[in-house]
């Protein structure tokens, strides 16, 4: 019997250290607990994030171990890919957001419109969404396909009383970069200098790649077997995150 409980104890330890060997080097899941990023992920969704496209750093590790404050095998990231990072403000909170913004870039809203390098960047208003969740609320929005220089694109909305038509520029620091959610008036993202700010190359955790899961919360929980024609998004399952 001691021999049986210790072999199973030494298999419980060996599926441990797979598990956080998986999680830091390769593939971390995630859940969306915010509207900040919609229409392009919503709340319910949860996404596998790669954690080796930009390297490695104590942010990597579970609970964030302060071994080191450098980033190993390093790559840079592009403009519009959507990244999880732990936020400069506590170094512990996980958020996720579009980058933007890369180390000397400049960045400004002016009536409305964002410019990139003292150049506008280019947008495409679309018609098929007029409406866009923030919190517990539901806001009229414009919504646009913005394109970066880099030749991403991806669907942001602004709502048609927008808070935010005009901001001070912004210059990114070295070795930091400015993000915002897609989501423009229902996000706190790189705008807000004091809660949120520049985010170091070290705070990167890693890119959202795909979604394996949705449900939506306000239909019901997954409990609720017989609700699962409602509230399971199958349409989103495996869905590659842009």
């Amino acid at each position: 019997m001691k021999k049986y409980i210790l072999e199973n104890f030494k298999t419980l330890i060996y599926a441990l250290l797979i598990a956080i060997v998986i999680r830091s080097l390769f593939f971390q899941p995630f859940y969306i607990p915010s509207s900040s990023m919609e229409p392009n992920l919503l709340v319910g969704d949860r996404l596998f994030v790669s954690k080796y496209s930009y390297g490695y750093s104590r942010h990597s590790f579970p609970f964030s171990p302060k071994l080191t404050n450098k980033r190993f095998l390093i790559t840079q990231p592009n403009r519009g890919e959507v990244i999880v990072f732990k936020t400069p403000a506590d170094n512990r909170t996980d958020y996720i957001k579009r980058i933007i913004g890369l180390p000397g870039d400049t960045l400004q809203i002016i009536d409305g419109s964002l410019y990139l390098n003292e150049i506008e960047v280019k947008t495409k208003k679309i018609s098929y969404i007029n409406k866009i969740n923030c919190g517990g609320l539901t806001y009229d929005v414009n919504a646009f396909e913005e394109f970066m220089p880099n030749g991403n694109k991806y669907i942001v909305t602004y709502r048609k009383e927008s808070s935010m038509l005009n901001t001070d520029k912004y210059l990114v620091p070295k070795d930091h970069y400015f993000f915002m959610g897609d989501n423009r008036d229902c996000s706190k993202d790189s705008r807000f200098l004091t809660s949120v700010g520049y985010v170091h190359l070290r705070n990167l955790v890693g890119k959202a790649q795909i979604i394996f899961f949705s449900n939506d919360k306000k239909l019901g929980n997954l409990f609720q077997f017989w609700k699962w024609k409602k509230i399971l998004r199958i349409e989103r399952f495996f869905k590659k995150i842009i």
